[in-house]
């Protein structure tokens, strides 16, 4: 099914989320209206997908601007000349991937992302999909009670164990040398379990396996049975959403209503992307 607005065409992928984007050239300066549009997609699917859109990095970053402030990011390498662009790569004789299992970006910062962009310039032959899933979905078909009592839980996140020194210190996969900087991984913060989407209004589970550690005024072995309750929840197939990437597709996902994983199923091919993260707000 393709819904017609009035300048651009929009084709949703799964039941939870996601859509693809087409009639759209984001080479160009696009116009306010169709910007427009294209928010009301983001909101109502909360990843959106744009095929055939072969940018210079000039016009990833002006794409990037019309959502707000780009964050810097301070652990994987950048594009040469353009430090807000972070490049995501994994060479042919690399075994590990990065983000290869669930998580929210930036879950740990004070205010968290708004969203990640994605764009594909080197793409495997087959494999190296991302698969997302809605954490609105997930809030949803909770229980009544269990509502309830997540309503009054806050979490805490952290950097310091996927990028910090501990771990760039085992070097037991091949990721460590592509993590830079391990003595910036210094950020933790607390946010609702429960968020009240800014934009949306809708609530989101706001909990993620890759960077929450506990809840707050529990120990973290008093939090794990009910984290990995609301893991598996979350992880349940039809709350998902699966992109075959090609080169010139687009990915852009909010990080305040979904969670990601990048496939690792293309050993011995090169996967090259660059990665632009928008500022968000802090979240109640």
């Amino acid at each position: 099914m393709i819904d017609d607005y009035n300048t651009i065409r929009v084709k949703p992928l799964g039941g939870a989320l996601g859509a693809e984007i087409s009639g759209i050239d984001l080479n160009e300066a696009i116009p306010d209206e169709q910007l427009t549009e294209v928010r009301q997609v983001f909101g109502q699917y909360a990843v959106i997908f744009f095929r055939n859109q072969n940018l210079t990095p000039e016009n990833e970053i002006r794409f990037a601007k019309r959502w707000g402030e780009i964050n810097t990011n301070r652990f994987f390498s950048s594009v040469e000349g353009y430090p807000q662009i972070a490049l995501v790569v994994k060479e042919p004789d690399q075994k590990n991937n990065i983000g290869g299992s669930w998580h929210t970006d930036h879950s740990y910062d004070t205010a968290p992302a708004l969203g990640s962009m994605l764009f594909a310039h080197e793409v495997p032959v087959s494999g190296g999909d991302t698969v997302f899933a809605s954490m609105y979905r997930a809030y949803d078909t909770l229980s009544d009670g269990l509502k309830s009592t997540l309503g009054n839980l806050r979490a805490r996140h952290s950097s310091v164990h996927v990028f910090g020194a501990a771990r760039a210190e085992k070097g037991n996969d091949d990721t460590v040398g592509r993590i830079k900087n391990p003595e910036a991984a210094t950020q933790e913060a607390i946010h609702p379990v429960v968020i009240i989407h800014p934009e949306t209004g809708r609530k989101s589970l706001y909990v993620n396996p890759g960077f929450t550690l506990g809840f707050e005024g529990w120990s973290d072995e008093e939090s794990k049975p009910l984290l990995e309750y609301l893991y598996a929840h979350a992880a349940r197939p039809e709350f998902t959403c699966r992109f075959q990437w090609k080169e010139g597709s687009i990915a852009f996902w909010d990080n305040r209503a979904t969670w990601h994983l990048a496939v690792n199923d293309y050993q011995g091919s090169r996967r090259m992307m660059h990665r632009i993260t928008i500022e968000g707000t802090p979240l109640s």
